[in-house]
């Protein structure tokens, strides 16, 4: 049966699904053309990922309907919703770590031949789906050895395996360079011009100006708005997701002073880097650190928290020398990273914004070596207040958090333990405009109560507008130091490029106009 002419690749009338407390989807339309870029927006907790969640059979509506190509559509399981044409790049990644790149593009469909996975076959598929996304590496390296960008083409370059009809991609660009982001809106564009419906989930309101033909904003799990793109200014999209108009964008307190040296690393090595690091933080200084994917910045940070094992050097906490060979020992000298991935790494999911806050220093609430609930509860709450994170009680589970209130959350639990050194990797990664904000201010509040914060982050306008100074390294080594009267994206970018290009190279690429990360 062929499909009307004009007929949407999805339609999603007045959809709605609640949870115990929380109506997370009230009564939401939007609809997908054949070869339209649909992008959705909200701040988090606006509900888009339940309409995900719903449309991949994660969860049944409580209400409403779903028509696919024009024929009624309801998902009880993810398989069923691949078998139906709709296929979902999650924001957080959903490999088998433990097998290698050819072995997680194929495992829903391996090539088989006299009843035996067919090698040959299933590296040739790797190749092919790897070249489309410019994941240029061997397709037998283990997926555990990746970084989290590449991780991220993997899962696209899975979705591209299936002759989908509908491509939902979360948050997609969150953790690639630009020009692995170039790469993926080739594809997109590719994939429409094929009649493929791509509905895009992203918080970088710029990106959803590139690429999408509308724009569909949800608030509080209601639909606001939906505009043709042409037709929209991302200070209005801005607006339509927060219910106001944002007037401030980096808080940068110019009158806050900066105190006494906190910590000294001085020739630290490990492995990966090149050249030994060097860097100070003093009390009520925000540092930043940038430099491209693979330019060794989660490492150094890794290495200062004792995750990962140093060779050589000396870090000095208050002036006085310690010794940190695990987080542990880190976290007794005052140190604390929150990692790029926080649901992972970063939170219990499946425990409470108690359990998770309480975690770093159970001896604070433990009495003969038993848990005091009360203890832990009354703490918690007090940080819930002083964060303003927004959850139920200190008995949430962190699962149902939004993703600002998780990253704050996160934050809860080292200041729990009584951390001076505040290290954050990609803090505002996959978190809405206005929980970003939060963030910045809840950053500047701690350095003024006497703390120090090292920020290392891909958005470089991010850097640029809450840092005191910003270190630069590329190819494992410290390569300079941009302090905040010689701020721009062009003297970072310089430095960045300073291994990887020929000066006259790396100059004309940094004078181009560019937001974060160029590779």
């Amino acid at each position: 049966m062929t499909t009307p002419a004009g007929t949407p690749v999805l339609d999603v009338r007045e959809v709605s699904k609640e949870f115990p407390g929380v109506l997370a989807l009230d009564r939401v339309s939007l609809s997908v053309m054949p070869g339209e870029v649909h992008a959705l927006v909200g701040e988090n907790g606006a509900g888009k990922s339940t309409l995900v969640k719903v449309l991949a059979g994660v969860q049944l509506p409580d209400g409403g309907e779903v028509l696919l190509n024009g024929e009624p559509y309801l998902a009880h399981d993810p398989q069923q919703a691949l078998q139906a044409g709709i296929r979902v790049v999650y924001q957080e990644l959903n490999l088998l770590t433990f097998l290698t790149i050819e072995e997680n593009l194929s495992f829903e469909a391996l090539p088989a031949r006299r009843g035996l996975v067919d090698r040959k076959a299933l590296r040739q598929r790797a190749e092919s789906l790897m070249a489309e996304v410019g994941l240029d590496m061997p397709p037998g390296t283990a997926v555990e050895d990746l970084g989290i960008a590449q991780m991220q083409l993997v899962e696209i370059a899975r979705a591209l395996l299936t002759d989908a009809k509908l491509l939902i991609l979360d948050e997609p660009t969150a953790t690639l360079t630009p020009r692995e982001t170039d790469q993926l809106f080739g594809i997109i564009r590719k994939l429409a011009g094929r009649g493929i419906g791509v509905l895009f989930i992203s918080h970088h309101l710029d990106e959803v100006k590139e690429i999408a033909d509308r724009v569909t904003v949800l608030r509080n799990g209601q639909w606001v708005a939906t505009e043709a793109v042409a037709d929209i200014s991302v200070a209005r999209i801005i607006e339509l997701m927060v219910g106001r108009t944002m007037t401030e964008g980096y808080p940068f307190r110019a009158s806050h002073s900066v105190g006494e040296e906190l910590l000294s690393v001085e020739g630290l090595r490990y492995r990966g880097n090149t050249e030994p690091v060097t860097l100070r933080l003093c009390a009520g200084e925000i540092v930043g650190i940038a430099g491209l994917v693979g330019s060794g910045r989660t490492e150094a940070m890794r290495a200062i928290f004792g995750a990962d094992k140093a060779a050589a050097g000396t870090i000095r906490v208050n002036g006085e020398l310690v010794h940190i060979d695990s987080p542990s020992q880190a976290v007794e000298a005052g140190i604390c990273l929150l990692t790029e991935d926080r649901k992972s790494q970063g939170l219990m999911l499946d425990m409470s914004v108690a359990e998770n806050t309480t975690i770093t220093k159970l001896e604070a609430i433990t009495r003969r070596g038993l848990l005091q609930r009360g203890a832990e509860r009354s703490a918690t709450q007090e940080l819930i207040d002083a964060l303003s994170i927004k959850a139920q009680s200190p008995a949430q589970l962190a699962r149902y958090l939004s993703g600002g209130n998780q990253q704050k959350v996160v934050v809860a639990k080292w200041l729990f333990a009584e951390s001076r050194i505040l290290i954050f990797d990609e803090p505002t990664r996959g978190i809405d405009v206005g929980a970003k904000f939060e963030i910045y201010n809840l950053i500047w509040d701690l350095v003024e109560r006497g703390k120090g914060a090292i920020v290392v982050s891909s958005d470089l306008p991010e850097l640029l507008g809450i840092c005191h100074r910003i270190i630069v390294f590329s190819k494992g080594a410290i390569v300079g130091e941009v302090l905040r009267e010689r701020f721009s994206e062009k003297a970072v970018l310089e430095l960045a490029y300073k291994n990887y290009l020929d000066p006259a190279t790396a100059a004309a690429r940094a004078g181009r106009p560019m937001t974060g990360e160029d590779a």
